[in-house]
């Protein structure tokens, strides 16, 4: 709770929107590495188990990967804009 507090005060010459925006952008940017390590590591340990069927979970890796990377550049583009505008 007093993190919070020190936060606050740190941004009292900041609009608290733009600190917001901040922390939205860090918290997508954490969230889209947390879930693409997730993947990573769901596909490596898919294709230990089945070497046989390598290609076709790389392609679903890569794929969803993209899908999240997307997502978190609108998220990351979105915060940034609140910021300067």
């Amino acid at each position: 709770m007093t993190t919070l507090f020190v936060l606050l005060q740190a941004a009292s010459g900041v609009a608290l929107s733009k600190f917001g925006a901040a922390m939205g952008a860090a918290l997508a940017a954490l969230a889209a590495a947390f879930g693409i390590g997730k993947i990573g590591d769901s596909a490596l340990r898919s294709i230990a188990r089945q070497p046989e069927s390598s290609g076709d979970i790389r392609t679903s890796m890569i794929i969803a990967a993209a899908l999240i990377e997307g997502v978190c550049f609108f998220a990351i583009i979105v915060c940034v804009l609140a910021i300067f505008m």
